[in-house]
């Protein structure tokens, strides 16, 4: 039983791992980390899988929530780009194994924004106003604004996170609305014109609309990871090690990479990817932008400093 993402795994690769290891596999969505958690936590039981981002396998391994894994039962994870790693939150696959990346970026109408450069400072183009949107996340959103300014996207520092507040609050005035699931198709028919949303979802669109662009703002953004983990009394731990380790063998992850355009960080797949996808800046972005990538942290109870400045700005005008 796994429970993940919507479209978030080929179906014929289901069916092949099926037929493999002579099981059903039953697969259950979510729409946000949230919703996931608090499932499990009202007592949700039956899972062996589970596909959440860095931020929140920290929280619930730190809940104890999560199975320690069977590293002697994953061979295939000598196939993780070592690159990616090192941004890892587990490094040493304790209790989770990347499955993919993702990073925030900019989605845009080439033909419709003039003089577009790549910078978080395009939100403040009053000639787009009423035609932009940013996710409603309080953490990316007020990340954006803090990268933006110079500063890391986990300060604690109440000066800089007052100056990223008046920053958002000046956006919000050019903005459509704070959105995740509909702006992405919002950008392909042309009701927006600029999206602050995640490299896959763009990714998707963009094969539809071929005036869709997509840039990683100069400033920096955020990098995401999505990890496999085994809950705690998870009914089948060794099958969930089988499909763990099925989804890290190289043509496999090719083949991922090329049904959901998330980048699976599996070093050797990259032989079996096409040209085209190789090629993209935004699946396999140079150093120079990598280096000034940064994953959400899990900050405790400081979460609060965020969530109360959300508030703010939700309320504000």
């Amino acid at each position: 039983h796994i429970y993940t993402w919507s479209d978030y795994i080929k179906p014929e690769l289901v069916a092949q791992f099926e037929q493999e290891n002579h099981c059903k596999v039953v697969v259950d969505t979510y729409a946000s980390n949230e919703e996931m958690y608090a499932k499990l936590k009202a007592g949700a039981t039956g899972y062996d899988l589970l596909f959440p981002s860095s931020y929140m396998v920290k929280i619930m391994n730190d809940q104890g929530m999560l199975e320690k894994l069977d590293l002697s039962l994953l061979p295939n994870r000598e196939n993780i780009d070592p690159a990616y790693m090192k941004l890892s939150t587990d490094p040493a696959m304790d209790h989770s194994v990347p499955y993919t990346v993702t990073i925030t970026c900019l989605g845009y109408l080439g033909s419709k924004v003039k003089d577009f450069e790549p910078t978080w400072g395009m939100l403040d183009r009053e000639d787009l106003k009423g035609r932009m949107t940013m996710l409603n996340d309080h953490r990316e959103v007020i990340g954006v604004a803090l990268k933006y300014l110079g500063y890391s996207l986990n300060t604690l520092d109440d000066r800089q996170l007052a100056e990223a507040k008046e920053v958002v609050m000046r956006w919000k005035k050019n903005l459509a609305k704070f959105e995740n699931e509909q702006y992405k198709n919002g950008l392909a028919s042309g009701e927006f014109l600029l999206t602050h949303g995640y490299s896959g979802d763009l990714l998707l669109v963009r094969a539809e609309n071929e005036d869709i662009q997509i840039a990683v703002p100069r400033e920096g953004s955020q990098i995401n990871f999505d990890d496999m983990v085994i809950p705690v009394g998870a009914p089948q731990p060794e099958l969930a090690h089988k499909m763990i380790n099925f989804i890290l063998d190289p043509k496999v992850a090719a083949e991922l990479t090329e049904f959901i355009y998330f980048l699976c960080p599996n070093l050797p797949s990259y032989n079996y990817l096409s040209e085209e996808i190789r090629a993209d800046p935004i699946l396999f972005p140079p150093a120079e932008v990598v280096a000034k990538l940064e994953t959400l942290e899990d900050l405790g109870e400081n979460n609060i400093k965020y969530t109360k400045l959300w508030d703010e700005i939700k309320a504000g005008e």
